[in-house]
């Protein structure tokens, strides 16, 4: 005895029909907030700039989409965030609470562009040689480094971070142009005299990386330590004005490439708080 209705399908083209009408209203469902869980794009699918960070929109079976990620493909990517903002803006205070809130991989263009070197990729003997020259490394070598450092594994699986990339709008214009999208992009926004202020009390630690500000951020009482700290020789007044100049001449034109996904902030205020309101952000869905 049946435990209740069946229905059998003997002709070919019927049972056809059948499974595509159920995987055209699987596909619907996840556009809708059904089955697969939210109100936009099935995860991993990610359209962004008309790009699939996964690779093209498939078509199977008559020209039925075969969304790969729906079907046990890899996870969705984390936020891709960028980080804009002047020398002693707060940038990497910032950095910290973001990578440990979201989990997403910090990318600084000095860290990718020494692993590159280290490495001895082709990218890192190029800049090398410029660097061994005391030259600055050229735009279109930097770009290559961060869009390899950005195609890694750990970057696609957990989003990234990028932290004051791109500087120009060449250098935003080439990230568009490979298809590198952001979700978010965070400015910035403090006074150029607290900004010289914060600049010239910065010291480094060169044994452990860390900065510290003789008034704000003062190092640990010991001896060791505090003989060991170094003064930047940018870290000067002049040095700040000079490069504060510079960024103003570029923000702008950088910001234009991102004006919908940009938002302001005031990074004179409480560190936490601000952290506090940069997590509300990233966390945001777009309109």
């Amino acid at each position: 005895k049946n435990s209740g209705p069946m229905v059998a399908i003997s002709s070919p083209r019927l049972l056809a029909a059948s499974l595509l009408l159920l995987l055209a209203h699987a596909v619907a469902s996840s556009a809708t907030g059904g089955a697969f869980g939210g109100a936009h794009a099935p995860s991993g699918l990610q359209l962004r700039g008309n790009v699939a960070p996964h690779g093209p929109l498939r078509l199977r079976g008559g020209g039925i989409p075969f969304l790969s990620n729906i079907f046990g493909g890899p996870k969705a990517p984390g936020p891709r965030i960028i980080i804009a903002g002047a020398p002693a803006s707060g940038k990497g205070t910032q950095c910290e609470f973001l990578v440990k809130t979201f989990g997403v991989v910090h990318i600084s263009t000095g860290d990718a562009l020494r692993e590159q070197v280290q490495a001895g990729t082709e990218l890192g003997k190029m800049a090398k040689d410029f660097m061994d020259k005391g030259a600055l490394v050229p735009d279109d070598v930097i770009i290559g480094i961060v869009k390899a450092r950005l195609a890694e594994k750990d970057c696609l699986e957990k989003g990234w971070l990028l932290d004051g990339f791109p500087r120009t709008a060449v250098q935003a214009k080439a990230l568009a142009d490979a298809g590198i999208t952001a979700d978010k992009f965070i400015l910035l926004s403090v006074p150029d005299e607290i900004l010289i202020e914060r600049c010239v009390g910065r010291r480094s630690d060169p044994v452990t990386g860390k900065i510290y500000h003789l008034t704000f951020n003062p190092p640990p009482e010991d001896p060791e330590i505090v003989a060991r700290l170094v003064h930047r020789s940018d870290d000067t007044e002049e040095a700040m004005r000079k490069r504060l100049k510079m960024y103003q001449a570029n923000v702008d034109a950088v910001r234009a490439y991102y004006k919908e996904i940009t938002l302001e902030f005031d990074g004179a205020v409480d560190k936490m708080a601000l952290a506090d309101s940069l997590a509300e952000f990233v966390k945001t869905s777009p309109e």
